[in-house]
């Protein structure tokens, strides 16, 4: 366990924690699991988990010369106030930064397990990340914070462990995937599985996977509303060609995220990832999404984004307001889904406000 101090002089600490052995809501045994864990905060004020997206990963608050994908959130007199609160993010299971995946060694082989890793669900990853919790002495949280693939986690904890926290706050985020969200992880995942680079999960790095680029433009379209790419680019040129063709500003946008992707995240964990998404539904085996609303314990705090095409805010009210306890707040933003990652200052304080309560 690594301990250093952020900007805001709070006590860091990273590292992984074993679980041991640990079965799939398949059937699956994994024979030893690890989670990479980043936790801010006094060890002895009330914890507050949170949850990443699809890319995202452990490192919500991170250091001063690397700031985390929620630093302008959680942090010393910031939203989620780390003087106040202890917070902690896992890497989920399936992840690439540390957590038992695609890339970890399978100790009947030795070898890596890559696409021989078996389909984990989300609520695979709730019920690892409170085993995890339990070692560390954690048995209460304060609230589960998280959006996207994160948010999924959010609903999850609250039905798994409804008496284990007072709010959940779930930002961009629905009952279910939809059938236009499945819809776009399909395009992703057939461009990167019949990419002749993939080799049937064995590459040798990212990078040879051009399908791999290709999918995370697909997604980032999705991330992103149509009048933030017109207001951005306004169908500037980039000054570049390629065979005697324009390309345009927002191809070159595209054509970046697609190859940082590659430098930072496994391909088949992206896949298991998509796949876990593809199946979340908090209804699956309770009935129904609605069924399952009654199971709620916790105050259900909603955040949806204006724009948001893949989680329409308009089911996330539906859903939140149907909730024994629950509020609901819509952001007006050009970001689309991608609002959950930026605007701090228009959304941060709902949180606050419900944190301090």
């Amino acid at each position: 366990m690594a301990k250093v101090k952020t900007r805001d002089s709070d006590t860091r600490q990273t590292g992984t924690i074993s679980i041991g052995s640990f079965c799939l809501e398949s059937g699956v045994e994994l024979p030893e699991v690890h989670l990479a864990y980043e936790k801010v905060g006094p060890d002895a004020a009330p914890a507050v988990l949170v949850c990443h997206a699809l890319t995202g990963n452990q490192f919500a608050v991170g250091s001063r010369e690397e700031p985390g994908w929620w630093a302008g959130l959680i942090g010393s007199g910031k939203s989620v106030d780390t003087e106040k609160f202890q917070v902690i993010t896992f890497n989920v299971l399936g992840g690439c930064s540390g957590s038992t995946g695609p890339l970890t060694p399978d100790p009947k082989t030795g070898k890596p397990y890559r696409n021989k890793f078996p389909h984990v669900t989300i609520r695979d990853m709730v019920r690892a990340q409170e085993k995890a919790l339990a070692r560390m002495g954690v048995q209460q949280l304060k609230a589960v914070i998280g959006g996207s693939l994160g948010g999924m986690q959010v609903l999850e904890w609250g039905l798994c462990f409804p008496e284990k926290m007072e709010t959940l706050f779930v930002l961009a985020a629905t009952p279910f995937l939809s059938d236009y969200g499945i819809a776009f992880n399909r395009v992703g995942i057939e461009v990167i599985e019949n990419d002749p680079g993939f080799h049937g999960g064995e590459y040798s790095n990212p990078g040879e996977v051009k399908g791999f680029e290709i999918a995370r433009m697909t997604g980032m379209i999705t991330y992103r509303s149509p009048d933030l790419f017109a207001d951005r680019f306004s169908r500037s040129r980039s000054g570049q060609e390629k065979n005697g063709k324009p390309i345009y500003e927002v191809e070159s946008y595209l054509k970046y995220q697609g190859e940082k992707i590659t430098e930072r995240f496994d391909v088949n964990s992206y896949l298991t990832l998509l796949y876990a998404m593809n199946d979340h539904d908090i209804g699956r085996g309770r009935g129904d999404w609605k069924d399952a609303l009654n199971l709620y314990q916790a105050k259900v705090i909603g955040i949806g984004y204006k724009g948001d095409l893949i989680y329409p805010p308009s089911l996330m009210k539906q859903f939140v307001c149907e909730v024994r306890d629950g509020t609901f707040y819509e952001v007006d933003t050009k970001y689309g889904h991608d609002g959950f990652l930026v605007e701090f200052d228009k959304w941060g304080p709902m949180i606050q406000h419900h944190l301090q309560k």
